[in-house]
């Protein structure tokens, strides 16, 4: 249907329309439908039988005569608890009308509270007029509302199409017109929450993106009649832009001239909408009228809603309604806006405090000043001048920095800059690095730190004359003086002993317990490594690789191998004493992969052979890890471990662990113990390996528990990776383990690393989380650091910070290169300051806050009670939701939920992590998996958080077959599902198939080579390769995904109604979990009720 045809005249727009199971159908104009009375109040606020078929130009129509008393009089019973006068999680779903009816009781799963009785206001009928000025847009919505916005006032009373009925109560209740749409003024609203018109094209990305707030009409002009229903021709979306920059923008609609009066077609006048809601009309699945595509670039209903503008069928009973899931912000629509904003500008940084586009946006990055958000993503960009502010907002100031990330092909590495035996330049003070933040005074004779202010003279070779505008003429030749990240050669002073370190060294340590050789697992390794030494890291253009290599293996002893190139034979040296560990050999363990290949291949196909016949299970744990610090220790070189792991360290030996396993733990308060190491031994050889710059990496193939908690300390503190392949079978977990270790083997490693956070005055870090040791209160310690670590930083204010000069950041990373060379990297990034908070709501970035709060959550459950966790979460963000309420929204109702426009996403990704394992296990869900997770998530970085806890869900059968691109998302719940399609889910670490037991024969055959739905394999790990277009394509997509993530995806095949269907919703997020975690809608409305409560 065009939005500018009148509706067709057949049915009423009072008459309930065909659903899909499981949707309530707001009638036409957004009105409970199966609870009114048939007929009563004509056809909602549309032309009732014998009314004129057009208005006379400026006469306005006066409101139904009968209905519901005025508000002094109506009392509308809502039940116990409900969330608004429509039931249960309702808010009406389309614009506000003028007549309320009653609704039965709902029920509301957070607790219940009486409600306030629900005040509905006939609205003020006037003529059409001129759309308001911007002076007179106010962040008003008569239901559920964001807003990105700071507004003057609130509208005269008495103004506007038609006043907000708002519905005042404690308990978290949505008003009566909950349109959950960020909808700004002066431009068309993100689809997925207000997909209006059918047929209506994607919009067309412009501009700075202003408050997502809907604008009653303030004075000023003649008003529109208060009816519901789709624009007449020529009728415009909203007022003036607000001058609001910000994360998502959408289009300028076209506006009316000044007194343009608006005229229908002849016929039933259309109704027009209310003021409280520009923009697209909601309207469910289904829905007679201008109706909503069901997500963004698809234009296909679901199997069961009718074809969208086609005519309705007969009346049908209708559902209990709830609150719209496409009423309310959707991170697809977020995401897809953005995209479509500011995917095709490069980000250029040279201007301080920017919000960068969002981690799921392809963009590219130029330098000019400021480190690129690849390496360092904050919170917010506009940070408060002073602690009372920062105190009252609650929004955490952090920054998450990965200081090695890798960069796409086309942005350059940072530059190395090598200032001889002189060393970088430094402030005498501070120790802060040169940057183009420093301030040369005195003819270039003197600089200023920009970072404690104090004066320090340059060196006579460094020295260079000033430009006219102060600026040094050789700023541009010089990479620290012009760019936000370069890197220093060190000197000999930055290194231990005063000497230069050597290349390191991996050694590989192998358990060859009985579990390890009965799965396959030692001979598929052998034969891996064979090829895999060949593509040990280089440094830059080197040949071959600097790093030396080394060979374990064990089970209740260790055993040593001399791989000399000079021996025809490889020599093993059993060392049995594990409780005083040394190494038995120095000349001949660490060698040169190419000079001993012989001897390597040898020993590599002779270890399955010598321990085939074992019967040992025991195995020793520490001191594997004690050996191979020795090693490194004897031959003065830092380096890593492979460890190659199966089973619970049983055997007598340092670092001995018991199964504690316990279940009936959980959700009590000695929860928490699970999360932390059973024994002191561990921290203490983690800190033992940092000294020595030896980092872990830590391979588990358990068949039972393990007591990750306890084995993955030493990975965690000295800056290594665990990777756990439960119930390991070669056939099926091959790939994936081949893969995963390829990739860690291969990637580029910083060793022996010391970094350090600079402020400037006003602001300091107090507080540090990832995988990392720190032996002082400044200095982060990383035995290893990868270019896939995080290490997320927490800033607090010392002093007060000035507008003008902004605050600084920069972070220094003293590290070891692949080829033993002692470098610095430096990354500087200026933020802005602010003293009103709305700069501060205006600038956060969402997915940013959600990577910290999870850390600091997964850091909080090993020193208190999950609950109290969960609960410091869900009080945190409805403090900074409140504070932004009651500061810098325009006043309205208490009934109205109001989001930040840069926020409006923080309810749904804060459910996620909430429902996550760590938090509200399910009953499938092992102690050991949780353990591993929270180690997992402690060093993502924000790419990762925001795909793991809000995954992607992509349709493969909706698009066409010819269209190679990658299909656009769908929102992560089960309603999106059709029985007819199939999807894809991927959060970083699993990947899905689900295939509906609808899907047609032909698919089922191109894609799975079998002939029927029920000859699918569930469970099935591998696609066969076929050669047709479906089958490449969805191939090519899973190899596409899984390129982009840092750990191989295994793929899981899951038919619909099959057992491990309930793994794959368990990643259906915005849906209610087994384990009792709340539906998005649920979760909504429970922070509302808190907002609420906290406001009052």
């Amino acid at each position: 249907m065009n939005v500018n045809q009148s509706a067709p005249p057949v049915p009423p727009y009072g008459q309930p329309q065909p659903v899909y199971p499981g949707y309530h159908q707001s009638s036409f104009g957004g009105q409970p439908g199966s609870t009114a009375p048939p007929n009563t109040y004509g056809a909602y606020n549309g032309p009732v039988p014998g009314y004129p078929q057009t208005p006379p130009p400026g006469v306005s129509r006066a409101p139904p005569s009968s209905g519901v008393p005025p508000a002094s009089t109506a009392q509308a019973p809502c039940g116990q608890g409900g969330y608004g006068q429509f039931g249960q999680g309702d808010v009406q779903n389309g614009p506000s009308s003028t007549v309320q009816m009653q609704r039965l009781p709902g029920s509301q799963p957070f607790g219940s509270a009486p409600l306030a009785p629900v005040v509905s206001q006939p609205a003020v009928l006037q003529p059409c007029g001129p759309p308001p000025t911007s002076a007179q847009v106010t962040a008003q919505m008569a239901g559920m509302q964001i807003s990105g916005s700071v507004t003057p006032a609130p509208p005269p009373s008495g103004l506007g199409y038609g006043p907000p009925t708002s519905l005042a109560s404690a308990s978290g209740n949505f008003p009566n017109s909950g349109l959950y749409s960020s909808c700004p003024q002066g431009q068309a609203p993100p689809l997925s929450q207000a997909q209006g018109h059918s047929g209506a094209q994607p919009p067309q990305r412009s501009a700075p993106q202003q408050a997502s707030s809907f604008t009653p009409q303030a004075s000023g002009g003649p008003r529109m009649p208060s009816m519901t229903g789709p624009l007449l021709p020529g009728q415009s979306f909203g007022g003036p832009p607000l001058n609001q920059p910000n994360h998502v923008s959408s289009p300028p609609p076209q506006a009316l001239h000044p007194g343009t009066q608006m005229a229908g077609p002849p016929g039933p006048p259309p109704p027009m909408h209310s003021s409280q809601q520009q923009g697209y009309q909601l309207q469910q699945n289904g829905s007679y009228g201008p109706t909503r595509g069901p997500q963004p670039n698809y234009g296909s209903p679901y199997p069961g809603a009718p074809a969208f503008g086609s005519q309705p069928g007969p009346p049908q009973p209708l559902p209990p309604k709830r609150l719209d899931p496409d009423a309310i912000p959707s991170p697809i629509q977020v995401i897809e806006d953005d995209r479509n904003n500011r995917g095709s500008e490069p980000f250029v940084t040279g201007v301080r405090g920017q919000v960068p586009p969002l981690v799921t946006t392809n963009f590219l990055v130029k330098d000019q000043g400021n480190a690129s958000p690849r390496y360092i993503r904050c919170t917010s960009y506009n940070i408060p001048c002073t602690s009372d502010m920062a105190k009252q907002a609650q929004v955490p100031l952090a920054a998450v920095i990965k200081p090695l990330a890798r960069l796409p092909p086309e942005e350059a590495s940072p530059y190395v800059v090598d200032h001889g035996e002189s060393g970088p330049l430094r402030c005498n003070r501070c120790k802060a690095y040169m940057c183009p933040f420093m301030q040369f005074v005195e003819g270039g004779r003197r600089f200023q730190c920009c970072f404690c202010s104090c004066i320090n003279d340059v060196p006579p070779q460094y020295f260079q004359h000033l430009d006219h505008t102060g600026k040094r003429v050789d700023a541009y030749d010089r990479p620290e003086l012009s760019l936000g990240s370069y890197e220093f050669l060190a000197t000999v002073d930055y290194c231990k002993n005063n000497k230069f370190p050597s290349p390191p060294a991996f050694i590989f340590m192998i358990d060859v317990s009985y579990n390890a050789i009965r799965s396959g697992l030692v001979r598929l390794l052998c034969e891996e490594l064979k090829s895999l030494l060949d593509f040990l890291p280089r440094e830059g253009g080197a040949e071959e690789s600097a790093i030396r290599v080394g060979f374990v293996t064990y089970n209740k002893v260790l055993h040593f191998y001399n791989v000399k190139s000079s021996l025809a034979q490889p020599q093993m040296m059993v060392v049995s004493d594990v409780a005083d560990m040394f190494v038995p050999l120095l000349d001949g363990f660490l060698v040169n992969v190419n000079e001993s290949r012989a001897v390597i291949i040898s020993l590599l196909d002779q270890i399955p052979e010598m321990f085939a016949d074992t019967r040992e299970t025991e195995t020793v744990f520490a001191p594997v890890i004690q050996a191979g610090m020795e090693a490194l220790k004897a031959a003065e070189c830092a380096g890593k471990l492979f460890i190659f792991h199966t089973s619970l360290p049983i055997a007598e030996a340092p670092g001995k662990l018991k199964n504690r396993d316990d279940r009936k733990l959980i959700n009590t308060d000695k929860e928490k113990t699970l999360f932390q190491p059973q024994t002191g031994t561990y921290q203490a050889l983690a800190k033992e390996c940092v000294a020595q710059g030896c980092c872990v990496d830590l391979f588990l193939f358990p068949n039972q528990y393990v007591d990750v908690a306890t084995l993955s300390v030493v990975p965690q503190l000295t800056g290594g990776s665990v990777y756990k392949y439960a119930c390991f079978q070669v056939e099926n977990d091959q790939e994936r383990f081949m893969s995963d270790l390829r990739r860690d083997v291969e990637k580029v490693v910083g060793f022996d690393a010391v970094m350090r956070v600079r402020t400037s005055t006003g602001i300091r870090a107090v507080d540090f989380f990832g995988a990392f040791y720190m032996s002082n209160t400044t200095d982060v310690e990383l035995a290893g650091l990868d270019g896939e670590k995080t290490v997320t930083v927490e800033f607090k204010h010392d002093d007060r910070l000035n507008e003008e000069s902004g605050a600084l950041l920069q972070c220094a990373l003293l590290y070891t290169s692949c080829g033993g060379q002692r470098r610095l990297r430096i990354h500087n990034l200026a933020l802005n300051c602010c003293t009103q908070l709305a700069d501060l709501y205006r600038n956060c970035e969402t997915d940013t806050l959600i990577n910290y709060m999870a850390k600091f959550a997964y850091r909080g459950v090993l020193n208190s009670p999950v609950k109290t966790v969960r609960d410091t979460l869900i009080t945190q963000c409805a403090q900074i939701l409140a504070c932004y309420r009651k500061n810098c929204a325009s006043p309205s109702s208490a009934g109205q939920l109001i989001l930040p426009e840069c926020m409006k996403l923080l309810p749904v990704y804060l459910n996620c992590v909430l429902k996550s394992d760590v938090l509200q296990p399910g009953a499938e869900v092992t102690t050991d998996d949780r353990a591993y997770v929270r180690q997992l998530v402690t060093c993502m970085d924000v790419a990762e958080t925001n795909v793991f806890f809000y995954p992607r869900l992509l349709p493969l059968t909706k698009s066409p077959i010819e269209n190679t691109t990658e299909p656009p998302a769908i929102r992560a719940s089960e309603e999106r599902l059709s029985n007819g399609d199939i999807y894809l889910l991927e959060n970083g670490l699993n990947l899905f198939i689900w295939v509906g037991a609808g899907v047609q024969q032909g698919v089922v055959q191109s894609l799975f080579n079998v002939s029927s739905f029920s000859q699918i394999t569930s469970g099935l790990s591998i696609l066969p390769v076929l050669d047709n277009p479906l089958s490449k394509k969805v191939r090519g997509l899973i190899d596409s995904l899984r390129a982009q993530r840092s750990r191989y995806m295994k793929l899981i095949v899951v038919k619909q109604e099959d057992k491990l269907e309930m793994l794959f919703k368990h990643f259906l997020v915005e849906d209610k979990s087994l384990s009792g975690g709340a539906s998005y809608v649920d979760f909504l409305c429970h922070m509302h009720k808190e907002i609420r409560q906290l406001l009052s």
